[in-house]
């Protein structure tokens, strides 16, 4: 007997999963789910929500940066959540993380559809750095992807002035 049952590729396998916890994001703007992986093991996982114990903008019921309509990757001193690449690397030890992989997937809450063509923030791209992680995979559809190499953020040093992600 011959199963000709198709695998899911282990990287889209990993960003199922990450579009998994962005379900439990609390953002109403774009909700972003973040696992690291290294040695073929999910290290922490994190999405995007308001710190430990405050409201999150799911709770009040808006989002001040919609209200001022601040354009994406601008004022984030005014947004209530922690990004969930952040919330990831806080739940992992340097240790754990050198060498390994961290995988992004970002949905739109209003329409559950994925968004492509998203990146990791400038402060999140310093985070990331600085934890060791030696690549980021995002999201773009269901079965495509892009591959970062945090090196490459690092020989160039410009590489994060002026990007966008949230």
């Amino acid at each position: 007997m011959t199963n000709n049952m198709e695998r899911v590729s282990k990287t889209n396998y990993y960003l199922d999963i990450a579009q998994t916890v962005a379900e439990r994001s609390t953002c109403l703007r774009r909700r972003y789910g973040a696992i690291i992986v290294k040695n073929d093991i999910i290290i922490a996982t994190g999405y995007n929500g308001a710190p430990r114990g405050r409201k999150n903008c799911s709770d009040l019921g808006y989002c001040i940066r919609e209200q001022l309509a601040i354009p994406r990757g601008e004022r984030y001193e005014l947004c209530r959540s922690v990004h969930a690449e952040a919330n990831a690397i806080i739940a992992a030890s340097r240790e754990q993380m050198l060498g390994a992989t961290l995988y992004i997937a970002c949905v739109d809450p209003a329409t559950g559809e994925i968004v492509g063509g998203v990146n990791s923030c400038a402060m999140c791209k310093r985070l990331i750095i600085n934890a060791g992680i030696e690549t980021v995979v995002v999201r773009e559809t269901k079965t495509d992807y892009k591959v970062y190499r945090v090196s490459d953020w690092i020989a160039d040093d410009e590489s994060i002035k002026g990007e966008f992600g949230y």
